[in-house]
């Protein structure tokens, strides 16, 4: 299929894994921080043809992972409500919470449904005005637009009944995090193209400059992670440590303005938990004092929920680059997709998904 297949060609592909190897002169640490890019890595078998020298390890790039344990739960109590529509996109449905996930409460007779867009939750709050509708707003500067949208019509429209329940996330200051790390090992990353298809790459200068990392906007094929890696692995070799564009067929330098105004009118920055991290300062988004009012967490009065994270889930560790799944004790024993320990198992960017899928490998 033009434009699909030629970013899986295979004689493209073993030019680059030839150049990689031709370059490479010792051992090299690389992180790719989005989801999608690990299943394309981990499904094609991308890792296993490098060079013994280069390591890639995943980063926190799933959103559906990071949102943090107390957030599910939150969204547990405000689905069970009597006259709550709770809309939400389907990875969601079976991430676990400290007891049960979304799909167990529409079993048990929450109204919960699966939407593909933020605009569908708002139509059904439009035709619904008996129902609180909420929707559930998870993810990176990636899907910001349209959640920000979304608010932005139902305010329009002047709708009373239409609700965020929000844990949007950031990557650069997840960058920062891993790489103030004392035990991090991350030399350089490959950068989520779609997150810089909106913010630009402007933001990860700073970061490239004072942790001496190369930054590589990369694609989501193939080709685009091999030929993001060869980018990569240069910086390294010639001690350059510098933002580039590797996916320059939808990344502009300066992003999507309209994008961003329109999120920073909507949205203002705040602190945000990551499941498995921990707090990152100024890593996520809330909604700003001027769309206060559909913030579900405001609206709905939700008592201090008593989260249980399981500790046998080393999630965090593999999210830092840290551990790899298959490090994992419990993984594809006591962790499985049917009954999964932590969310990266169960999401469809999950780097444990990835590898039960793909690999087929259990704890080793």
């Amino acid at each position: 299929m033009k434009y699909i297949d030629e970013y899986r060609d295979q004689n493209a592909a073993q030019k680059y894994l030839s150049a990689i190897k031709k370059i490479t002169t010792q051992p090299w640490t690389i992180m790719e921080i989005c989801g999608g890019q690990t299943h394309a890595i981990v499904r094609y078998g991308i890792e296993d043809l490098l060079p013994d020298e280069i390591t890639l390890v995943h980063g926190p790039g799933c959103p559906v992972c990071v949102t943090p344990i107390d957030k599910i739960d939150k969204a547990l109590a405000i689905a069970a409500r009597a006259n709550v529509i709770f809309c939400s996109f389907g990875d969601m449905l079976r991430v676990p919470g400290s007891s049960k996930d979304l799909l167990t409460v529409r079993a048990e007779g929450g109204n919960v449904q699966t939407v593909y867009s933020p605009l569908d939750a708002v139509q059904i709050a439009r035709d619904n005005p008996d129902k609180e509708v909420v929707f559930f707003a998870v993810g990176f500067e990636t899907t910001a637009p349209a959640n920000a949208m979304a608010v932005f019509q139902a305010k329009e429209m002047g709708l009373k009944n239409f609700f965020l329940l929000v844990s949007h996330v950031l990557v650069p200051p997840a960058m920062e995090s891993i790489l103030s790390n004392p035990e991090c090992r991350v030399q350089g990353f490959l950068a989520a193209g779609h997150v810089c298809a909106v913010m630009g790459i402007k933001a990860y200068e700073p970061i490239a400059a004072r942790y001496k990392v190369p930054i590589v906007a990369t694609g989501f094929e193939p080709l685009d992670i091999l030929q993001g890696l060869y980018m990569c692995v240069k910086q390294l070799e010639e001690n350059r440590y510098q933002v580039e564009n590797q996916y320059i067929r939808a990344v502009a330098e300066q992003g999507n303005r309209p994008a961003q105004e329109l999120i920073s009118k909507v949205f203002q920055i705040i602190p945000r938990q990551w499941r498995g991290i921990g707090e990152i300062p100024q890593s996520g988004w809330g909604l700003s004092k001027e769309y206060a009012a559909f913030d579900a967490e405001r609206h709905f009065v939700i008592e201090d929920v008593s989260t249980n994270e399981d500790d046998l889930c080393i999630s965090g560790l593999i999210m830092q680059g840290l551990k790899k799944p298959a490090q994992c004790p419990q993984f594809g024993k006591g962790c499985t997709p049917d009954h999964a320990l932590g969310a990266p198992m169960v999401s469809t960017e999950g780097a444990c998904a990835a590898y039960f899928k793909y690999k087929n490998t259990v704890a080793v």
